[in-house]
């Protein structure tokens, strides 16, 4: 079968990445510091966020967006230097995922100020509560993983959360795209209820008490 020109290009990815991983492993960078420059990265993108001004804020927000995919290379590299390093820890794993959660939020929160000095008090809501959303879409995960062992169900994650940003600041939609994170998280925290309800409760529960 033929190379298609995108499969090379994902390999040549996957062959540069590589080489980065073993480099940063030789360092003997500790994977949690590359985890924590994530989120000082992510709040750098919020200071774009926050100081927009009518004037300026579609390049703001393109430099912005362009820094959130910058952060991106840590959320790929952190986990794979610390396979590389065999310093995968269980630590390590919970750090990486409550520095996720602040920088989701350092992102939102830039907006926040943004809106605010706008006087913009509807978006100033919408955007409190997009922070909100995201946080219950982690927390219902992690909160009915503790008692049915897996609840993966639902769309708007981290990644798709990041997707919709990246979007919305690059192309200047972050109104829109506020609407949609609200919404599909919304509707993900409720199907994770629901979904754990019938693994704890509904007749799924009873069928496996059965069995």
């Amino acid at each position: 079968m033929a190379i298609t020109w995108t499969s090379a290009f994902g390999r040549g990815c996957a062959v540069l990445l590589r080489t980065i991983v073993r480099w940063l492993a030789l360092t003997r960078i500790n994977p949690n510091v590359l985890t924590f420059m994530g989120l000082v990265v992510n709040a750098w993108a919020a200071f774009f966020f926050g100081y927009a001004t009518a004037q300026n804020q579609q390049r703001m927000f393109f430099l912005a967006g362009l820094i959130i995919i910058g952060s991106g290379f840590f959320d790929l590299v952190d986990g794979e230097v610390a396979r590389a390093q065999n310093r995968v820890t269980r630590f390590g794993a919970f750090f990486d995922s409550v520095v996720d959660r602040y920088s989701d939020a350092s992102q939102f929160f830039g907006l926040l100020v943004f809106y605010a000095r706008a006087g913009r008090f509807f978006y100033i809501v919408l955007t409190a509560y997009v922070i909100v959303s995201a946080i219950m879409v982690s927390y219902s995960r992690a909160r009915a993983e503790s008692l049915i062992g897996s609840c993966r169900v639902g769309f708007m994650e981290r990644p798709e959360r990041l997707v919709l940003v990246i979007i919305g600041a690059l192309f200047n939609v972050m109104a829109p795209v506020l609407w949609v994170i609200a919404v599909l998280s919304t509707i993900t925290v409720i199907h994770r209820i629901q979904y754990t309800w019938a693994r704890t409760n509904g007749p799924e529960a009873v069928r496996s008490g059965a069995a």
